[in-house]
């Protein structure tokens, strides 16, 4: 007992050092990405700040006279993306993982879907712009359209928004399912009734971070034909389109430095947008736990 006692050395000292610098470490990196991401927000506000208004939001864009330029077409082209996505992707990605989490058996065919589905939510973007212009635009003839653009990102997204939904499924603990049937429900009435109200929380966050990822995209629509100078404000379905992302890409291509501030106080809006999205996500998953608890 004794001579194992001795040959053991646990070395706690040099166990805690090493987990300390790594600690430091680790936590240099984080701030070191937070200081740079803050140079960027200040600079980016510091240059297009001065250009913010109303006006700046509801007018069209200009390539003549910047001072009249505004955000208009893109910020509406923007909301009909978003709108089609969410009317797409909704239904579809979460009717999806509550079969593939709650009905589905555990064999071959579904731990397949499983895995392509996992495999497709880290395709690059502009391979699914691609797609949308080959599906979208030639074969089903919807043309290059804000049509095509919400169908795309909604392809896009959908992957994401099911493997979100899938884990708010998962982690609904199992008594609720055992409760349910014990008292006589059936599978569709637990889902319906009790597991989905426990994962709701879950499954709006991703879809809305989803959504935040859909509005900043710019490669896809780019392949389909979003214009990058485009004055209308979409009318429907089969209406030109363009979006703020192609729109500061736009300003940003010209080379006069007034454009330039328009396309930071674009940045601006986009990063208002994307910062409203998800905190509501956090609200509302924060409303949803409250009142469970109550």
């Amino acid at each position: 007992m004794n001579q194992s006692a001795t040959m053991f050395n646990p070395r706690l000292s040099r166990r805690r050092l090493v987990a300390g610098l790594f600690a430091s470490a680790f936590l240099a990196i984080t701030l070191a990405g937070v200081a740079v991401l803050g140079v960027l927000i200040v600079s980016v506000a510091g240059e297009g700040w001065s250009s913010l208004s109303w006006k700046f939001l509801t007018n069209p864009p200009s390539r003549l006279w910047p001072e009249n330029a505004g955000l208009e077409s893109a910020l509406f082209g923007t909301v009909w993306l978003v709108g089609i996505t969410i009317v797409v992707t909704i239904p579809i990605g979460v009717s999806a993982a509550i079969y593939l989490e709650e009905f589905a058996r555990d064999n071959r065919v579904t731990r397949l879907i499983r895995l392509n589905i996992a495999n497709l939510a880290g395709v690059p973007s502009v391979v699914y712009g691609i797609l949308g212009l080959a599906v979208f635009v030639r074969w089903l003839r919807f043309d290059r359209s804000v049509l095509s653009g919400g169908l795309t990102l909604s392809l896009l997204v959908l992957p994401v928004v099911i493997i979100a939904s899938r884990e708010a499924l998962a982690a609904v603990p199992s008594s609720i399912r055992h409760a349910a049937y014990a008292l006589g429900a059936t599978k569709w009435q637990t889902v319906r009734a009790h597991v989905l109200p426990a994962a709701l929380p879950g499954i709006i966050t991703g879809v809305i971070l989803s959504l935040s990822r859909a509005v900043g995209e710019t490669a896809p629509l780019i392949m389909l034909g979003g214009l990058t100078f485009c004055t209308a404000v979409p009318d429907g379905l089969r209406s030109d389109f363009t979006a703020m992302p192609i729109q500061v890409y736009n300003w940003l291509d010209e080379p006069q430095p007034e454009f330039h501030h328009l396309a930071a106080a674009g940045i601006i809006v986009m990063l208002a947008v994307l910062l409203s999205m998800n905190a509501l996500a956090i609200g509302i998953r924060a409303w949803k736990q409250r009142k469970r608890l109550w």
